[in-house]
């Protein structure tokens, strides 16, 4: 039926400003004056703000603010400060690691020491921000499980950018600052070690990327779908099982096979999504190190074929 159709907020109730918790003694003040925005609302929750930074969050922008500014003013450097040029080629610019020539030392700033620069400010920026997400947790009494989820995305970006080139020994092994370059260092990264499909820890990696984005969207439209029941109050429901809770299980046990309660789904979504950083970093962190081919690994597991030779060799050219 068409009030079935709840992908939009349809009405949007206007009232005062949602009165905040209470900050414990020796925080600092919320920032802002709460407002009401249409468009928001229609998705979600129509209120926005007040915001609170507090020392870790003023610290954490200020970080990233210099490293975005480090960043950029080197990309606008490589056009020769075209403007014109710096939007034009933005996602091809990039800031790149040091030569494998330093190693891990530290090179001079117009050959990677910009690079080892922004990336410092970024961490520290990224490390600041994740100890306000758990001390703002710890403060309103909830649980840190958003602090750990986020923890789990470090852990790969830490590998990718220190863990694995320090192991490495040297700076050059890590991933260069930019939208395309970044992708094209993984693809190169894939083909320099055998082909990252054949990496076992990639493909659970993969699996629960993909696992957890179809859990979050058929929990999603489960709620959506009993939002006329009031399953969109699910943790009145977890403790105080009602209509939609029982229609969502009753649902999910026709459709999956299994049954997935109001509480269990999340631990289900959150579950796939922090393994999928979490077996991404083993998977990149083995390239190298342990692994130097992973086709001939797979080939040597039993995990991949041997690929027939279809084409006589002709031996060395040089030899000719």
């Amino acid at each position: 039926m068409a009030e079935c159709q709840n992908l939009f907020t349809r009405v949007q109730v206007r009232c005062a400003s949602y009165p905040v918790a209470p900050l414990p003694r020796g925080s600092w003040p919320r920032l802002g004056k709460p407002m009401i925005s249409y468009w928001l609302g229609v998705i979600g929750d129509a209120q926005v703000g007040p915001t609170y930074l507090g020392a870790a969050g003023v610290a954490s922008l200020i970080c990233g603010f210099i490293a975005i500014e480090i960043i950029g003013l080197n990309m606008w450097a490589s056009v020769n400060w075209d403007p014109i040029q710096f939007v034009r080629q933005l996602p091809w610019l990039a800031l790149e690691p040091p030569s494998p020539a330093y190693g891990l030392r530290l090179p001079p700033l117009a050959e990677g020491g910009w690079w080892i620069m922004a990336g410092f400010f970024l961490t520290t920026s990224i490390l600041l921000w994740w100890v306000r997400t758990y001390r703002r947790a710890r403060a309103l009494g909830l649980g840190t499980h958003v602090a750990w989820a986020f923890a789990a995305a470090i852990w790969l970006y830490l590998v990718l950018g220190f863990i694995r080139p320090l192991l490495m020994g040297s700076w050059s092994e890590a991933v260069p600052f930019g939208i395309f370059p970044h992708l094209d260092w993984t693809a190169a990264l894939s083909i320099r070690y055998g082909n990252l499909f054949y990496n076992p820890f990639h493909a659970l990696s993969i699996v629960f990327l993909y696992g957890s984005t179809l859990l979050f969207a058929m929990h999603g439209a489960t709620i959506l779908a009993v939002s006329r029941f009031g399953g969109e109050r699910e943790v009145e429901q977890i403790i105080d099982r009602g209509t939609a809770g029982e229609r969502a299980a009753l649902f999910w046990r026709w459709t999956m096979g299994f049954n997935a309660t109001m509480e269990s789904i999340h631990r289900w979504a959150w579950w796939f999504a922090v393994l999928t950083p979490l077996a991404g970093g083993i998977g990149i962190l083995l390239t190298g190190t342990v692994v130097d081919n992973w086709y001939l690994w797979a080939v040597k597991h039993d995990f991949a074929p041997i690929y027939p030779q279809t084409i006589p060799s002709t031996g060395d050219p040089a030899r000719l």
